[in-house]
């Protein structure tokens, strides 16, 4: 039964993660990169100084900050992709992988440029006088495609339920299993209850609690891999080197990994890639919308950062780590081939005795914040689908959820993850190719607007 199950979920993802969607993602970064003359590249700087810069417009529309919007969507970025995914990655499609990640993530950020700034130009106010905003919307008010809209909603809450939570909570049991010898009945239990009491408060308390986890797990996290590479400092120009050439020649079957062609290294890493960053989910532009933001463009600045942070910094780190390490294709206690957090956790503990307690201890919080991130996500979906009388239903059910990830297997959890942000992907992608017009014009407008600040700025004062 459980072969079977897997058996069709493989089937399921090759079909969806295929070269229409890779072609999708892929061709509408490029477009987007090219149309807004690598914007990504020229504000990313701007972008920063926005998202981490103490002074806010509190006159402006919105709920929460730049700030908290940001760690709101890093809160659902930064999670056990960044930890155990890139480690999946590297173990299904080799080192090579990760270069495919690097890639999706720097034309993945014109696409999150493009889709926050269609979030907050299409946002609306909802019945409970908050900002409501995101695909769903914007295709929508901005195309009058309401099926896809749907379609969008339909998939993203179930996303919300697999991906965002069931995985999240998942990996969290395994790593407090083999780690600290926690059985997942009792994880179980006290990830459902500390969600629970976290998402009643709606978006400005997960944005609350997601803007001092999240800087506090990133720098710890960031420390800690800073040590391991450190102390492995000369493997380090070995690591990128293998990155690099496995890109374009596959990876050599060796140990108990069974090699990786091209093909496989360039879908895992583009699959990763947009689950580390989110770029073509759409999902991060949710959180976009809520911000307090004078103008479009600035907030999609914001939103543009959380790509470069979640995957160029945050997975390089946890790849790197891996590189530097002899992890890769060793066979664990279970007799199966190290894979996910367990993988992870092996590689720090092999270069810093008692490593793994910090990437155990990384994991629990960025998952917790990624459960928070998404459940707000899956709300906001059903939201636009039922109203927001569904909302204590949907939240009910999120938390439920969180139980039963945790005690599933870790394989299929994976597999129904990839299947349903791919699904996901497609009518957001649709959207924004079909928006891009507009994304430009609005481009136009904001970038007058910058200069023409930059201008006053260097006037002198009388």
């Amino acid at each position: 039964m459980y072969s079977a199950a897997l058996h069709l979920l493989d089937l399921l993802y090759k079909l969806v993660w295929g070269i229409p969607l890779l072609g999708l993602v892929t061709g509408i970064g490029i477009y987007l990169t090219i149309a807004l003359k690598g914007i990504q590249f020229r504000y990313l700087g701007y972008g920063l100084k926005l998202a981490f810069s103490k002074s806010q417009d509190s006159n402006s529309a919105g709920d929460i900050s730049h700030f908290q919007s940001l760690m709101t969507a890093l809160a659902a970025t930064i999670g056990i992709g960044n930890i155990a995914g890139v480690a999946t990655a590297i173990v299904s499609g080799g080192l090579g992988a990760i270069f495919w990640m690097w890639v999706t993530a720097l034309i993945g950020m014109s696409i999150k440029y493009a889709e926050a700034i269609l979030a907050v130009k299409y946002r609306i106010l909802d019945d409970k006088k908050e900002m409501s905003g995101g695909p769903m919307y914007f295709i929508e008010r901005g195309l009058g495609m309401k099926k896809l809209a749907l379609s969008f909603a339909f998939f993203g809450s179930i996303a919300a339920l697999g991906g965002g939570n069931m995985l999240q909570a998942n990996s969290v049991a395994d790593v407090m299993n083999s780690v600290f010898h926690i059985t997942p009945t009792t994880t179980a239990i006290a990830l459902t209850l500390f969600t629970g009491l976290c998402i009643l408060g709606g978006i400005k308390s997960i944005g609350k609690v997601a803007s001092f986890l999240v800087p506090f797990m990133a720098i710890v996290y960031i420390l800690g891999s800073g040590c391991v590479l450190l102390l492995s400092f000369d493997r380090i120009p070995a690591a990128f080197m293998s990155i690099i050439t496995h890109a374009f020649t596959g990876h050599a079957a060796f140990g108990g990994f069974l090699g990786a062609s091209v093909a496989v290294s360039i879908q895992m890493g583009v699959s990763r890639g947009l689950m580390t960053s989110e770029a073509g989910l759409g999902t991060a532009s949710i959180a976009a919308a809520s911000a307090k933001t004078d103008t479009p463009g600035r907030q999609a600045l914001v939103s543009m950062t959380g790509s470069f942070l979640a995957t160029i910094i945050m997975c390089s780190l946890t790849a790197l780590v891996l590189g530097v390490t002899d992890t890769f294709g060793l066979i664990g206690t279970d007799g199966k081939i190290l894979n996910g957090a367990s993988m992870t956790v092996a590689a720090f503990d092999s270069v810093m005795p008692g490593g793994g307690y910090i990437v155990s201890v990384g994991l629990v919080l960025f998952a917790f914040t990624t459960i928070l991130g998404w459940s707000y996500y899956g709300e906001k979906c059903v939201e636009y689908m039922f109203g927001i009388k569904s909302i204590p239903l949907y939240r009910i059910l999120f938390t439920l959820f969180v139980a039963a990830g945790a005690l599933l297997e870790l394989e299929i959890v994976w597999k129904i993850s990839d299947i349903f942000n791919g699904l996901m992907a497609f009518p957001n992608l649709i959207g924004l190719l079909l928006l891009s017009k507009v994304v430009i014009a609005e481009t136009k407008e904001f970038l007058l607007l910058v200069e023409k600040e930059k201008i006053v700025k260097l006037q002198p004062s009388v």
